[in-house]
């Protein structure tokens, strides 16, 4: 039995192996077909799928990345631009937004939607999603371009390794996040990216929202604390549960955990147990849409979390975060530069950091925290310095995929103009063989 067992890491490698057979045998025969038809038709079919290029492709992993795309689908509405929206998840919101301009069409889960894009024709596409060329996403050699947008607020050393290395185009959060990809380029010796600061969608959401909607005051009868972990091993949920749950049920704040949503789908062993003991005690959110939560909660316990960000960042309330984070960071493109990761490096300037020891004094750090005005300035300042472009992501997006989509098709222009020339020269010189014989 164990002579047919197949390493994680080696079983990766071999299906992206068979998903790039597969891609270049499907391609081998899609064009086979067209060219069958256009004997058949006596030259007059052109094929759709294959000769028109669509300018811009958005693909979207599932639904929690709607609050990333909706803010960039809105502007190319806006400007009357078409754009294609292809995702993974069939409850993708965006399939229900009857737009006119983005067409949204679900293409399928897991492989079946990288098996599409690895035969994609679009001059350029955006995406969240790391690791092209590394797994089973692989680069079309129709795709001019591929641009790396972030989901969180981060300085892109966070993802497994090489999560950026085969992207064109990163745009930033931020231009400290330029320094670290940087350094991954010179250290693995690959072409630099086109790196660009445009902002952050998602934040860029939540602050229009706060300031349409307001925040809720936080003189009122009972305070909530919230309690949003990670998940996996650094989830502080995982590592203390009951004792945490425990400790903060001895407070007098209305407590809410809002897991992680991969700890829904990988977790539940643990989560369960848990939110069948507390019942009513505890209140579990978990609201697709972040907003009304952090809203109305007064604080905000994490680990290493970007949601500590969006309550700092856009709400202006104060944290408190668990001290260490990732305990092994080998697998992950952090381990490649030689400093604490950013996150690690600001956490303590948005927040008072906490350990287990803690857990019996909540009650007095949290009220404390609350009124106090300590870290109001570090969090200005970090909020400057790391969220740039503020309010108006969504139209550096678009003007930068728009731009790149028209420099591309001058450059397909110039080839094919350089293309006919040689055909012609190459014509004529038959022509003059032909004469002179």
């Amino acid at each position: 039995m164990y002579l047919l067992y197949i390493d994680p890491g080696t079983g990766s490698m071999l299906f992206a192996a068979l998903i790039g057979i597969f891609s270049t045998l499907l391609f081998f025969f899609q064009k086979l077909w067209i060219k069958f038809k256009f004997v058949l038709s006596g030259g007059r079919i052109k094929d759709k799928t294959s000769d028109e290029k669509l300018p811009y492709v958005i693909f979207s992993e599932g639904k929690s990345y709607w609050n990333v795309f909706k803010p960039v689908c809105e502007e190319f509405e806006k400007r009357g631009i078409d754009c294609e929206y292809y995702t993974a998840d069939e409850k993708d919101p965006a399939l229900e937004q009857g737009y006119e301009h983005v067409h949204t069409t679900f293409i399928g889960d897991g492989n079946k939607a990288f098996a599409r894009l690895n035969l994609l024709n679009a001059r350029v596409l955006l995406a969240t999603t790391p690791g092209l060329e590394v797994y089973q996403w692989k680069r079309s050699k129709n795709v001019g371009k591929y641009v790396h947008i972030f989901h969180s607020l981060d300085e892109g050393t966070a993802y497994r390794m090489f999560g950026l290395d085969f992207y064109d185009s990163v745009l930033l959060v931020g231009d400290f996040q330029e320094r670290y990809i940087r350094k991954l380029e010179e250290l693995r010796g690959i072409p630099q990216k086109d790196l660009q600061v445009v902002g952050c969608t998602y934040m860029d959401g939540l602050l229009a929202r706060r300031d349409q909607e307001g925040t809720e005051a936080q003189e009122k009868k009972q305070r909530t604390v919230l309690l949003a972990p990670s998940w996996g091993e650094i989830s502080v949920l995982n590592r203390y549960k009951e004792k945490l749950i425990d400790a903060l049920l001895a407070t007098d704040y209305k407590v809410v955990i809002r897991p992680h949503p991969q700890s829904f789908k990988v977790e539940m062993d643990i989560l369960q147990p848990l939110m069948d003991k507390y019942g009513d005690k505890v209140e579990w959110n978990r609201d697709a849409d972040n907003f009304d939560i952090l809203n109305r909660s007064d604080i905000l316990i994490s680990e290493f979390s970007s949601v500590v960000f969006d309550f700092a960042f856009v709400f202006d309330k104060p944290v408190l975060c668990f001290a260490g984070g990732q305990s092994d960071m080998a697998p992950y493109d952090a381990a490649w530069i030689d400093e604490e990761p950013w996150k690690q490096q600001v956490f303590p300037k948005l927040g008072m950091m906490i350990t287990e020891d803690d857990f019996g004094r909540f009650q007095t750090l949290m009220d404390d925290l609350i009124q106090s005005s300590e870290y109001q300035k570090s969090r200005d300042d970090l909020r400057e310095a790391s969220w740039q472009n503020r309010g108006h992501s969504a139209e550096g997006i678009v003007d930068y995929l728009v731009e790149s989509a028209e420099q591309l098709q001058k450059e397909e222009e110039e080839k094919a103009r350089q293309a006919e020339a040689e055909l012609a020269k190459a014509s004529k010189g038959r022509k003059k063989e032909a004469e002179a014989k």
